[in-house]
């Protein structure tokens, strides 16, 4: 059997861990740049506040609800995320444990005796949110979609199941299939959906079941449908990952607070990414040979977005595999040079690592020198103070210091767990 847990409205949840005095009213979240909404908790859902939508379009009916709005503190989010992944993997074997989001972890329950899953689940909710302060929900099934089913009717009936479901008997899950909506599948997008209800007239996951794999490598993406279909059929075809698999590429990107016109702040932009993807990238144990760099400008009048992957894209295949940031910086920076064009408006950047090798197998060249001693040294000296102190404490000077181009956080929440001068205070 497996299992998949899954907070209940993340962000708002972790705004609301530190303000008890907003638990029982509406609570959204903004994007970066605190452009549009991105988290609701079932109040602001039942006032009609709507998933993705601009943010200046909501604000009368923000206004006039009393509606408390907070803009995106990943550091908050970050930390109570890995407290609750921590709590989970003190309950179960760490193997049996797969973050496969944020807020979301698939989980091994095949060692448990049948009589022991739904005692087991209500257990595991109720401790999260002991040790955590963060409400869950569990689903549990024996595939991962039939999970994801599971958890999702735990989270639409919460007063009847106490976010507990269990699909343990064939004719619960029958019962389960028959209602649930086929655009609601995990791994059923919009696109999909709507074939399948124009072409097919399937609109219900019971209907999906009943197709013949043949059909589904035809017409729901090959093998990904074949999965979906065995999945539902109850035979497991998704397994858990490994918690040590390495990620095969790393990218960070971000909107810039303001647009950006000058080289001199694109580059310290490009610098800060390329600092945070090699974090994450020494995290892993890893080093990589391939670099992408891309940026989003404001093209003609009246267009809001614009990328051309020839004019606003540059790669580099480096001579040797590195996790030095210094030595990607150094990579990065006449990519960048490259791709800026006077008088342009900068919107957006991106990095993205590729090519990744463990730092053990790295291929050396005759023609470079190899990766020193002194410079691990340094990285790790580095890693670890801005991992205790948290954010980048530390940092080059090629990423700028007063960075005007950051993302726009105008009603952002303390760091109460992250930051020594942002502390919860008790009075």
């Amino acid at each position: 059997m497996k299992a998949i847990i899954d907070c209940n409205s993340f962000y708002c949840s972790c705004e609301r861990l530190y303000r008890p005095d907003l638990w029982n009213q509406p609570v959204v979240v903004l994007s970066n740049n605190d452009g549009c909404i991105i988290a609701r908790s079932d109040e602001a859902k039942t006032i009609g506040l709507s998933m993705a939508a601009p943010y200046y379009q909501q604000r009368d009916l923000i206004a006039k609800n009393k509606v408390a709005v907070f803009s995106s503190n990943y550091h908050l989010y970050g930390d109570l995320s890995m407290r609750v992944m921590d709590t989970l993997r003190t309950i179960l074997p760490p193997q049996c444990v797969e973050v496969y989001s944020v807020d979301e972890a698939f989980l091994d329950l095949s060692h448990l005796p049948p009589s022991s899953f739904h005692p087991f689940a209500a257990a595991l909710r109720q401790t999260v949110e002991m040790w955590t302060g963060i409400k869950v929900s569990v689903g549990v099934a024996p595939t991962k979609v039939l999970a994801k089913m599971a958890n999702r009717l735990a989270k639409k009936n919460k007063a009847a199941s106490d976010c507990v479901w269990v699909l343990d008997h064939p004719e619960h899950i029958e019962e389960a299939l028959s209602q649930f909506d086929v655009g609601d599948l995990w791994g059923i997008g919009r696109r999909y959906a709507d074939k399948l209800r124009d072409q097919f007239g399937i609109t219900t996951a019971h209907q999906l079941k009943q197709m013949p794999e043949a059909w589904a490598r035809k017409h729901l993406g090959g093998v990904v449908g074949v999965r979906m279909i065995r999945e539902l059929n109850g035979t497991p075809s998704i397994p858990l990952k490994d918690p040590l698999e390495q990620k095969k590429m790393i990218a960070t990107t971000r909107m810039f607070g303001k647009p950006v016109y000058r080289l001199e702040e694109l580059r310290e932009a490009v610098a800060s990414f390329v600092s945070r993807a090699a974090e994450k990238l020494r995290r892993q144990g890893c080093a990589a040979s391939h670099l992408d760099v891309f940026v989003v400008t404001n093209g003609q009048a009246g267009e809001q977005y614009r990328y051309d992957p020839r004019a606003d894209h540059r790669y580099l295949q480096m001579p040797r595999a590195s996790s030095l940031t210094h030595e990607l910086i150094g990579y990065a920076m006449p990519l960048v040079d490259d791709l800026f064009r006077d008088g342009q408006k900068y919107l957006k950047a991106g990095v993205t690592l590729s090519m990744i090798v463990p730092d053990s197998e790295v291929q050396q060249n005759l023609f470079t020198p190899q990766q020193n001693v002194k410079g691990k040294a340094l990285m790790e000296a580095v890693d670890n103070l801005n991992f205790s102190m948290r954010g980048d404490v530390v940092k080059y000077v090629s990423s700028g210091l007063t960075r005007n181009w950051k993302m726009r956080q105008e009603m952002r929440s303390q760091r109460f767990t992250t930051r020594w001068e942002e502390l919860f205070e008790i009075k």
